[in-house]
């Protein structure tokens, strides 16, 4: 199982960037998927996260400006940010919580690699 994260970059405060996650390998299923951020010097924080049925939760820093989103089919999330703050700087992972191969193989987190955002004033 792979989780591949996509999208980061450099954008001025104010502009907007859509991360995006593919989950590849041989899956079973997946419930949740979610999206967390590491800043330098702090620990990594939960910023969105989407159960299987499509209900999104949101962390306050980010209500109303990021949208979580899934495509099942194609085993994709997403992540559209608007109005990106230079505090918004960061590296951003996707996971996902994944049965591999059967109904009988347990289901885990597992994490894409980070991508980076990095907002400028």
């Amino acid at each position: 199982v792979q989780l591949q994260a996509s999208g980061g970059g450099l954008v001025q405060s104010g502009g907007s960037l859509r991360l995006s996650c593919a989950v590849s390998g041989s899956i079973y299923s997946i419930s949740d998927q979610g999206w967390y951020r590491q800043a330098p010097g702090s620990q990594r924080e939960l910023i969105a996260d989407v159960s299987s049925g499509g209900s999104a939760n949101y962390a306050d820093f980010v209500k109303g400006r990021f949208t979580n989103s899934r495509d099942n089919v194609k085993k994709m999330i997403y992540l559209e940010m608007n109005n990106l703050k230079p505090e918004d700087t960061a590296v951003y992972y996707c996971n996902g919580r994944i049965r591999p191969f059967t109904r009988d193989w347990p289901e885990r987190y597992y994490w894409g690699q980070g991508t980076q955002v990095t907002v400028s004033s």
